[in-house]
């Protein structure tokens, strides 16, 4: 990592001390300097709670695959800043980064721009003057104050929504919905996963407002999923496609796939031209990692940070028949800690608590008494690599360790046993 790579880096990040601002006008401003570069691009737009990286990954990769080049843009990264910003699936460069943050500063210091409206406007830029064919967008944390939602896409796309950031988003269904909606644009056509019925209604009432034609998973296309053999087709008023393999573990990947597929299938509708083996190819090369991920000596890893995360782990390893496990379990402080770890503590054999690095996080001790008091043995840790050494060392050969709670934490661990970090690829080379 280059001087002046690192330098620009501490910049962006000591911008996160303005916090999240929910707004457009900083950002706004911030575009108009550098002469609007959204407008110059074909965007697909994604909110939702969970399976939005996947869902944009996948789309990413079978655009990539039918010969389009391609923008995707994700957060958080797990490694390295520059994953958040890809060009035909890779990172881009230490060199276009440190050039984009000395020609955006001036503007953010003047403005006081927050460390996310930076990065989506650097992201903007480089995809408009690397002339991409298209670009995946992948809201932050919300949706309709996102620093994202200043952009007419050509398509928006709604993954899960589901509990989290209740203190920013609202602390029903019905109200993250909303938040999550702000980013349906009039006559903009939607895409949409299944949904509970509270955000069913609000999804509808959007769009019936807006004028923007609803694709609803579970109504207007099925994604059917062959549970044993983990294959999964979509079918529905835009055609047909599948069946195809899942190279993503879990049998809710087969679900945001099958979202991604149906996006596909609009953008056919619309005149784009994607062969079917372009589709296949996409989704077999596809990786997303971090998600139910294994690596070696039996450790799995995966980026579970609410509710319905851990509970498509808990499916995953009742599918699996994984049981006595080697839990490592830390959580951010505003996550639903307690209620997500007694989830999986019947899985678990005993229990590592910790701390993710880097953020405000939940007590270990506080783990650790609600695991004993549901007669899992547990000790905490101050910090995740001595938890990891722990695990380690008391389990057996054929024990399996699982990290899960925080995108945090298994970024610091998978750090720690992977070869190369800084190269975080989501297609198969």
């Amino acid at each position: 990592m280059s001087k002046n790579y690192q330098e620009s880096l501490d910049y962006l990040y000591s911008l996160q001390f303005f916090g999240i601002k929910l707004g457009l006008d900083n950002v706004r401003s911030l575009l108009a300097r550098v002469n609007n570069p959204q407008q110059q691009l074909r965007i697909i737009h994604i909110a939702g709670t969970n399976g939005k990286g996947s869902t944009s990954a996948a789309i990413t990769s079978i655009l990539h695959a039918a010969g389009f080049s391609t923008g995707l843009y994700t957060s958080p990264h797990l490694h390295h800043f520059s994953e958040r910003i890809r060009i035909n699936t890779k990172q881009v460069s230490e060199v276009e980064i440190v050039s984009l943050i000395e020609e955006i500063r001036p503007h953010a210091e003047q403005l006081k721009a927050t460390f996310f409206e930076v990065t989506t406007v650097m992201a903007l830029l480089v995809f408009a003057r690397h002339k991409v064919d298209w670009v995946v967008l992948e809201t932050g944390m919300g949706g309709r104050l996102d620093a994202t939602n200043t952009v007419i896409p050509e398509l928006t796309v709604l993954t899960p929504i589901a509990f989290d950031h209740a203190g920013f988003l609202g602390n029903s269904i019905a109200a993250i919905a909303a938040e999550k909606a702000g980013i349906i644009k009039p006559g903009i056509p939607v895409v949409c996963a299944e949904q509970e019925p509270e955000a069913t209604e609000v999804i509808r009432q959007a769009c019936a407002r807006l004028g923007s034609t609803l694709m609803q998973s579970g109504v207007d296309f099925h994604v059917s999923v062959d549970c044993v053999m983990e294959r999964f087709s979509v079918t529905g008023k835009r055609g047909s496609l599948g069946p195809y393999g899942s190279s993503l573990a879990g049998l809710h990947q087969c679900q945001n796939q099958g979202l991604a597929l149906a996006v596909i299938m609009e953008l056919k509708q619309r005149g784009l031209v994607v062969s079917d083996a372009a589709v296949a190819a996409g989704l077999r090369q596809l990786r997303w990692p971090g998600r139910l991920e294994w690596l070696a000596d039996r450790v799995l890893i995966d980026g579970a940070h609410n509710l319905a995360g851990i509970d498509a782990l808990v499916q995953y390893l009742e599918r699996m028949n994984l049981s006595d496990l080697h839990l490592i379990f830390g959580c951010k402080e505003d996550k639903q800690a307690s209620d997500m770890l007694v989830r999986l503590l019947p899985y678990a054999a005993c229990v590592y608590a910790t701390k993710p690095p880097d953020v405000d996080a939940v007590d270990p001790g506080v783990m650790v008494a609600v695991a004993r008091q549901h007669g899992v043995a547990a000790t905490g840790f101050s910090t995740a690599r001595s938890a990891l050494a722990a695990a380690r060392q008391a389990r057996n050969e054929q024990a399996t360790i699982v990290v899960a709670g925080s995108l945090f934490l298994i970024a610091d661990l998978r750090a720690a046993l992977v070869e190369n970090p800084n190269v975080l690829d989501i297609i198969a080379l």
